[in-house]
């Protein structure tokens, strides 16, 4: 097998000796993928995570992980002729991502559960399942892509900017990235992907994308989280910055840093804009602006994927995002340990709150250098 040329993949079997595990959805972009494996000959094993069962949310258009979507990646299975199976993972899902999404909303912090969950269920325990399947790989649908360089595997953006999640895999680890393939990266566009689905005969050809967070009906994270935490929203006052009651506001969890429309305290000079949450007082502290600008960013839980150790330099010039929508800013990452960092933004940056990703990327090219978790506010 060692003197075999390397299959797509990089592996050096024949596809039809070749394993892979793929991470189905249910949506068009995993669902090509098993379905461009399997037309290539590759031993394709589809698992789809049943994640949640929150009643309104399995009748709800757009989710990634609801009962509609099982049955859609069941289908594709059976279209393209492989095996298919549905894993109850929803006792893990809670305690590794749905409790923290809660828990950090109520302590002022702006969560991405979708990090959490390839973080902690689809590339660790769901790896884990596919090794215990005997995969050579586990494959997925994210736009992102793994390239081979002179120390191993490393992850670079997507080809199409406009699908890049390369800020929702920060956290992927050398170890997983070894493991993991994905082949959507490199395409230029989503109708790329859609004509690949329709050349297939695919079921969810014309599928709409997924937009919300996948156990958030309608995109009312409130609500969701008054369920799993009553008295969550509770009121409290909104506030300037020396103090001054200003108005009410109907429960800290309802407020974003950064926000500025329904606030319910019209009538002054100058807008305001969300400065910070302050759960234990149950306060929304307003302000300025100005008042929202950031230059240094705390990060802890940092993963770094450059060729060499995190400390071995005093400081890193990389460039960074700080939310998933902003495009990458020129900074300084200085290291303090091996999991823990000060970023030090060359131009300040609006809007930047605890609970968010910051992720490095390269100078140059396209590749990421892992990232860390924003920790505290301000």
């Amino acid at each position: 097998m060692l003197d075999h040329p390397l299959n797509s993949l990089g592996l050096p079997k024949p596809p039809s000796a070749t394993r892979v595990v793929v991470a189905m959805s249910g949506g068009v972009d995993s669902s090509v993928v098993a379905a461009m494996l399997k037309d290539e000959g590759y031993d394709v094993v589809g698992v789809t995570l049943q994640l949640y069962d929150h009643g309104a949310a399995l009748a709800k258009k757009g989710a990634c992980c609801a009962g509609r979507d099982i049955h859609d990646a069941r289908r594709v299975a059976e279209t393209m002729g492989f095996a298919h199976y549905v894993l109850d993972y929803e006792n893990t899902f809670r305690e590794a991502v749905i409790e923290e999404f809660a828990d950090a909303y109520l302590a002022g912090a702006t969560p991405v559960p979708c990090i959490r969950c390839n973080e902690r269920v689809k590339f660790k325990d769901l790896l884990a399942t596919a090794r215990d399947l005997d995969a050579d790989c586990m494959a997925t649908g994210h736009y992102i892509q793994r390239k081979m360089g002179l120390a191993g595997a490393e992850l670079h953006s997507a080809a199409d900017a406009m699908r890049d999640q390369s800020y929702f895999l920060f956290s992927t680890t050398p170890e997983q990235l070894a493991y993991l393939r994905f082949p959507l990266g490199h395409l230029a566009s989503k109708q790329e992907t859609r004509a690949l689905a329709a050349k297939y005969g695919l079921p969810v050809a014309d599928k709409p994308d997924s937009q919300d967070i996948c156990f958030v009906p309608n995109g009312n994270y409130a609500a969701v989280i008054e369920k799993l935490r009553p008295g969550a929203a509770d009121p409290g006052d909104i506030v300037d910055l020396e103090g001054r009651v200003l108005g009410q506001h109907r429960g800290v969890i309802h407020y974003t840093i950064g926000q500025r429309k329904g606030l319910g305290i019209g009538g002054l000079d100058d807008p305001l804009y969300v400065l910070r949450l302050d759960p234990a007082t149950r306060q929304v502290i307003v302000g300025p602006k100005q008042a929202l600008a950031t230059r240094r960013v705390p990060l802890r839980e940092v993963n770094w994927l450059g060729d060499a150790p995190f400390e071995s330099v005093p400081e890193w010039q990389v460039l960074v995002r700080v939310r998933s929508t902003r495009p990458p800013r020129p900074a300084v990452i200085r290291p303090l340990s091996a999991t823990e960092a000060e970023v030090e933004l060359l131009d300040p940056e609006d809007g930047i709150s605890a609970g968010q990703a910051c992720v490095f990327y390269a100078p140059e090219g396209s590749r990421v250098l892992g990232g860390g978790w924003i920790w505290r506010g301000r």
